[in-house]
């Protein structure tokens, strides 16, 4: 049914930036367009073409710019295409349709399953608490920038990068021609810094490494950062005929989709950058910022969207690193639910338990290797077994007296560790019995 994040649609109308704003000047929602009102998909003739053509509506209709804030999905249901537009709540409200202005007649809001035009009251208000603050409108620190790591990214894409208008499309350019603060972070060389550090033991006491993928453009960061989390993440093998079975630490794309998150939505207007640690039995990603102002725990929990950074959140989906909305969420929270969040005014953190059973294997696999680091033997040791192959009576006095340069102490001692490990047994007792070589 229609509610306050879904509407039906049968096709493509005129009034859809009616809806497409009335969502933008909430907390986002879903607009499913070859279904009718009872939620049964009908399908559309061309949903290609429709598709393109909602994408052009709200780039050239709907302003402030909404680039970064929506996605267009075409699904499939019994042999029938439909599109799914999914839309995240703006940061830069009110959102209203260019031809009509910032009126009752251009801004539009979410009630029950109705959009419906703003009072002029509310439209002044949220216009007077609009987010001026946001990245595009923040002057980067340095001018001189340059962008080649990013024309690298999208030529990778196959997007063409040459163009006078480049950097002008993906808002890394303020009002008054400079660079801003989104530029920054995208440009080869910056003061950035994204930490992933490994602590030993559960606290902060002992740094075992420590990696700084910063000062330079956050796409490279973002690449290193996830590869380190990789391999950080460390991965177990269960065989049991006929299935091989990967384990994780903890599950490899929530950890993914919280570095994600961190990467993208936090508030870089303090000059912080988010944390990435991982402890003893846990992996924590910390970011700056708390939730974005106008989105709910509650909402946040659903998987409502509401990107503080929206000219981020569009180069991250161009990059691919960004899927659908909300979707990165909806899997952290089958895997860990809502106990994994610790959320309070200024920071957000992402914290996962590791597995116990990749635990127990680790444990197991650490205890093995220092056993296996503790068989090798040493020279006294050697020694002390070709003796014992010449003559298995021999007493530690006798083969301390024998060998000469070591105690009749030493040598017990060294009979035992070799017993410990697995190369000699004694038959009977100390003083009556005999060695029995059982290792070579």
């Amino acid at each position: 049914m229609e509610n306050s994040v879904i509407e039906y649609k049968l096709k493509v109308t005129e009034d859809i930036e009616k809806t497409i704003v009335a969502f933008l000047n909430t907390t986002g929602g879903k607009l499913l367009i070859g279904v009718d009102k009872n939620g049964e998909v009908v399908g559309l003739e061309n949903a290609d073409k429709d598709s393109l053509a909602i994408a052009d509506k709200i780039r050239q209709n709907i302003i402030p710019s909404a680039i970064g804030l929506f996605d267009i999905n075409i699904e499939e249901m019994s042999n029938k295409h439909y599109i799914v537009v999914r839309v995240a709540g703006g940061m830069e409200k009110p959102y209203y349709i260019k031809k009509y202005g910032m009126s009752p007649k251009g801004c539009f809001v979410r009630i029950g399953s109705q959009s419906v035009p703003m009072e002029q009251s509310a439209i002044d208000s949220l216009y007077a608490k609009r987010a001026k603050n946001t990245l595009k409108n923040i002057v980067a620190p340095r001018q001189n920038l340059t962008f080649s790591m990013l024309k690298i990214f999208y030529k990778e894409k196959g997007i063409d990068v040459e163009g006078e208008h480049f950097l002008t499309n993906l808002d890394l350019i303020t009002q008054d021609g400079k660079y801003n603060y989104v530029a920054y972070l995208m440009a080869d060389s910056n003061s950035s810094s994204f930490k992933v550090v490994r602590y030993e033991g559960l606290d902060k006491v002992k740094i075992l490494s420590k990696k700084d993928y910063g000062n330079t453009s956050i796409l490279v960061a973002t690449k290193n950062i996830l590869e380190n989390l990789n391999i950080l993440n460390t991965t177990t093998v269960e065989i049991t005929y006929p299935k091989r079975i990967e384990t994780s630490l903890v599950d490899p794309v929530a950890l993914r989709e919280a570095a994600l998150n961190a990467l993208i939505h936090h508030d870089y207007s303090k000059g912080t950058e988010p944390v990435f640690e991982f402890y003893d039995d846990r992996v924590a990603i910390t970011s700056y910022g708390g939730l974005p102002i106008g989105l709910t725990q509650e909402e946040f929990f659903a998987g409502r969207s509401l990107p503080r950074n929206r000219e981020l959140m569009r180069i991250f989906k161009d990059m691919e690193y960004a899927e659908s909305l909300g979707s990165g969420m909806n899997r952290i929270m089958s895997i860990y639910g809502k106990d994994s969040f610790d959320i309070s005014e200024n920071f957000l953190s992402a914290v996962f338990k590791y597995d116990d059973k990749v635990l127990s294997r680790l444990k197991e696999k650490a205890k093995d290797k220092a056993i296996e680091a503790k068989s090798e033997i040493n020279k006294l040791q050697s020694d002390i077994l070709q003796l014992i192959k010449t003559n298995n009576n021999l007493s530690a006095k006798q083969i301390a007296e024998t060998i000469g340069n070591a105690t009749e102490r030493t040598i017990q001692r060294n009979l035992d560790t070799l017993k410990e490990i697995g190369y000699i047994e004694r038959v009977g007792s100390r003083k009556t019995g005999s060695w029995k070589i059982v290792r070579q």
